[in-house]
């Protein structure tokens, strides 16, 4: 018998809006917890009718933290459907791009959203448990940190235009060149990003060793993983093709990221607007995977770039070369792939094709259909548009990154509530950890949720004294 139910509404330090409920048995114990995400934004059905070629600058609008994920993902979309594959200068601006948004992202979400949980414990004051404390307490960190996600954003701003909703990359390349004295200027704060990354490194490491105990019983548990890799399976985060692996590390598939709809299906349930995709193959939920930085170094054989290949051998060594299943190892995850992001940006500025104008091919055949794969911050984001002959979208599907994570980031929920609360008094400190389930998966809500068909709905018509009088619903 469930004897009452804990509600954490708003779940914080989050992009979006999402709340946990958790349902206790009479003896204090926990029956099972919920992640409910609680909004809608159904931006697949808002771009029917638009042009092929704006949704570059359309589906940034869907997040302001990685408005350059889906630019870029809109945008190779439309070199699929148009025929009109970038010259190879626009693919190595756009991948830089692409490198600058990931630092960012990750950068702000280890030092600012998780930090707190990190640097100043569970089970501190929530008054100060935040990224104002973080700078009280350690403000040294908090400059360095400020100035990692800047050196990030600066990339996206010179390029682009903009740090948030960039105006850069256009079917079949990009707008513009790189001239000399933005790419030395980039080039002259990669090693400070560098060096504050390793100190993210040293931090997370110090912490993982203080808090092993933590670490092995905090949601840990089995699951596919799931990324783009490059032909020797190295870690790519712009362009390759998706590898999928057990949780035995046995790769089950490799595919061209294009043909992603004879591999996922989406499994829907009523307490959630976002849905749960799987391994076709496996069915639900014995198909379930991880993406994102977890997903990515699991999926993953090595690293391209000196510096992150290392940190990633010691990675794989935590659980001796199997995958790693601890979800607080997401915030490891992401500072490796901080310092590949930050590596392969020198290598692409040094690349002798940077500086080049040949950056727009202008040869488009209309061939109806076109999907754009890339791994943003969060995981694997597919952007699908189909078009009648003008160019003018038919239908849309998207498969955001944060979607991926649902089931496992549901699972972390119940896990942690069951792990951590048991008995009658529950501490703040211990709803805190399961809000932390969530955190670690660095979820973006608000780009994820999507429908089929009619969203439901139900409205209950009142008079002034609460009285109801009329309840209209529709696919209840």
């Amino acid at each position: 018998m469930v004897a009452k139910k804990i509600t954490i509404e708003p779940v914080t330090r989050i992009e979006g809006h999402a709340k946990i409920t958790i349902r206790m048995k009479d003896d204090g114990k926990v029956d099972h917890a919920y992640l409910h995400i609680n909004e809608f934004r159904g931006f697949e059905k808002f771009c029917e009718g638009r042009m092929v070629f704006e949704m570059p600058m359309i589906t940034p609008r869907i997040c302001g933290i990685c408005p350059v994920s889906h630019h870029l993902a809109a945008a190779k979309a439309g070199d699929d459907l148009l025929s009109c594959p970038p010259p190879r200068p626009a693919s190595l601006l756009r991948e830089l791009m692409h490198m600058g948004q990931v630092i960012q992202s990750h950068g702000m979400h280890f030092f600012e959203l998780a930090g707190p949980d990190l640097l100043l414990g569970f089970d501190a004051d929530p008054a100060v448990r935040n990224v104002v404390g973080l700078i009280q307490t350690a403000p040294d960190i908090a400059v360095k940190a400020v100035q990692l996600r800047k050196f990030g954003q600066d990339i996206i701003y010179r390029l682009g235009g903009r740090r948030i909703h960039p105006v850069f990359a256009i079917p079949g390349g990009v707008n513009k060149a790189l001239s000399q004295e933005d790419r030395d200027a980039i080039l002259a704060g990669v090693d400070q990003a560098i060096a504050t990354t390793q100190l993210g490194v040293q931090i997370m490491r110090d912490w993982a060793e203080k808090n092993a105990e933590d670490i092995q019983k905090f949601a840990v548990f089995p699951t596919g993983y799931f990324g783009l890799v490059t032909p020797n399976n190295s870690l790519e985060l712009y362009d390759g093709d998706i590898r999928l692996i057990d949780r035995n590390r046995q790769q089950l598939e490799k595919f061209d990221g294009r043909n992603y709809l004879d591999y996922i299906a989406e499994h829907v349930e009523s307490w959630t607007y976002l849905k749960f995709p799987y391994y076709k193959k496996m069915g639900y939920p014995q198909g379930v995977y991880r993406v994102g930085p977890l997903g990515r170094l699991n999926a993953s054989d090595q690293i391209s770039t000196p510096i992150a290949n290392e940190e990633h051998k010691r990675f794989k060594a935590l659980n001796n070369g199997a995958p790693v299943e601890n979800t607080l190892y997401f915030h490891y995850a992401r500072l490796i792939e901080i310092l590949f992001a930050i590596e392969k940006a020198r290598e692409l500025l040094e690349d002798e094709d940077i500086l080049s104008n040949d950056v727009l091919n202008t040869r488009q055949t209309n061939k109806g259909e076109g999907v754009g794969v890339i791994e943003a911050p969060r995981g694997t984001l597919f952007h699908h548009y189909w078009a009648n002959e003008d160019g003018k979208l038919t239908k849309v599907n998207l498969i955001v990154a944060t979607g991926h994570n649902n089931w496992a980031m549901t699972e972390a929920v119940d896990s942690v509530a069951k792990t951590y609360i048991d008995g009658n008094e529950v501490r703040e400190g211990l709803l805190n950890r399961v809000e932390a389930a969530v955190r670690a998966h660095d979820p973006c809500l608000s780009c994820s949720t999507h429908a089929v068909g009619q969203m439901p709905m139900v409205i209950d018509i009142v008079d002034s004294q609460g009285h109801l009088l009329q309840t209209l619903s529709r696919n209840p």
